[in-house]
C-alpha cells in the first residue's frame, strides 16, 4: 500500500524509509480476530483498507494496565495510513472508537493519551527533517537521523513507553545500519568483516535471530522434502518430517500449499495441451477465459513461452 500521509520522516532510500515509519499495513489475519475487525471488512473506514483487518493485538495486563508495545503502534499506523482519504480529526476519532471497543475504560484512556502523543511525535519528525544538518544519504547521516529521532521521543514518551513501542524496531534498524557500515568499511579485511558480523549476530535478541533464521529454515525443509520425494517418500512422510521440524499445524499448512501448487500445475498442463491444438486467437482466448479467472491469467505468460 502506498503511504500518503504526512507522518513520514523521509530518510535515505529504502533503509531510511524503513527507519522513519514502521510498515503501516499487513494483509494477514490478526492473531485474535475480533468482531470489530469483521465489521471493518463489510464497512471499511476508507476504500484503501477494504478487505483488511485493523493491525495491533493490543492487550490489558493484570490490574487493568495497558500493555504498551509495538502492537499499539501497529494499530495507530493502520488507521493513520488513511491520511489523504480522511482528515486527521476523523482518523483520530476512529482510532479512539477502536480503542474503546477493544479495551477497558481505564486502558482505553491511557491508549488515547499515547495516541495523542504519537501524532504529535510524528508531526515533530516532519519538522526535524527540515533541519539541513541532518541531510545527506550517507550512512553517517542516516545514523545521525536515527539517533535524533530516538532523542525526540523523550519529549513525548517515558523511557518505558519508548522501549515498549519502538525498542524492537530500533534494535533491528540499528543492526541493519551497523551491518551496512561494516560492509562499506574498506579498512577491514574480509575476515575482520565476518568476525564483526558474527559479533552482531551474537548480540541480537534470540527472537530476532529466530525470525531471521526462519526463511532459511523453510528453504532447507523444502530441499529435504524434494529429496525425500525423489527417493520415493510419501506425502505422509514429508508431513511427519515437517511436523517434527516445525509443528503439526505448520506442516498441515505447507501440505495445503503443496496440494494447491500441484493442482495449479495440473491445470497448466491441461491448458497447454489444449492450447497446442488451437491456432485461432479467439479460440485461445476463449479457452483461457474458460479455464482461468482474471487474476490467474496474469500468471499464464510465464508458462506460454
Amino acid at each position: 500500500m502506498q503511504i500518503r500521509h504526512p507522518f513520514v520522516w523521509i530518510g535515505a532510500a529504502a533503509l531510511a524509509a524503513a527507519i522513519a515509519v514502521p510498515l503501516l499495513m499487513t494483509r494477514e489475519e490478526p492473531p485474535a480476530p475480533k468482531k470489530a475487525a469483521a465489521q471493518a471488512d463489510l464497512f471499511p473506514f476508507v476504500k484503501s483498507l477494504q478487505g483488511t483487518h485493523p493491525d495491533g493485538d493490543i492487550k490489558v495486563a493484570a490490574g487493568d494496565v495497558l500493555v504498551v508495545d509495538a502492537q499499539l503502534v501497529d494499530l495507530f499506523d493502520y488507521y493513520l495510513s488513511a491520511m489523504g482519504e480522511k482528515p486527521l480529526a476523523a482518523i483520530r476519532r476512529e482510532i479512539e472508537q477502536e480503542l474503546e471497543r477493544r479495551l477497558t475504560p481505564n486502558a482505553a484512556g491511557e491508549a488515547k493519551r499515547l495516541l495523542g502523543n504519537y501524532i504529535e511525535y510524528k508531526t515533530a519528525l516532519v519538522e526535524l527533517d527540515k533541519n539541513p544538518q541532518l541531510g545527506g544519504n550517507g550512512l553517517a547521516a542516516i545514523r545521525q537521523r536515527m539517533e535524533k529521532m530516538q532523542e525526540l521521543r523523550a519529549r513525548f514518551f517515558s523511557p518505558a513507553e519508548s522501549k515498549g513501542m519502538f525498542g524492537s524496531s530500533d534494535t533491528e534498524d540499528m543492526d541493519t545500519l551497523a551491518r551496512m557500515e561494516i560492509g562499506q568499511d574498506k579498512s577491514l579485511s574480509e575476515a575482520q568483516k565476518q568476525a564483526k558480523l558474527a559479533a552482531l549476530d551474537a548480540a541480537l535478541p534470540a527472537s530476532v535471530r529466530e525470525a531471521r533464521a526462519a526463511p532459511l529454515k523453510i528453504v532447507k525443509l523444502e530441499d529435504n522434502a524434494a529429496k525425500m520425494r525423489q527417493q520415493g517418500a510419501s506425502e505422509d512422510d514429508v508431513y511427519r518430517m515437517r511436523a517434527a521440524a516445525l509443528s503439526p499445524e505448520a506442516a498441515a499448512r505447507m501440505a495445503e500449499v503443496d496440494q494447491g501448487e500441484a493442482a495449479w500445475k495440473s491445470r497448466i498442463s491441461a491448458y497447454l495441451a489444449e492450447r497446442s491444438k488451437l491456432s485461432n486467437a479467439d479460440a485461445i482466448a476463449e479457452l483461457r477465459n474458460r479455464m482461468f479467472d482474471a487474476n490467474e491469467q496474469k500468471r499464464l505468460p510465464a508458462y506460454e513461452k
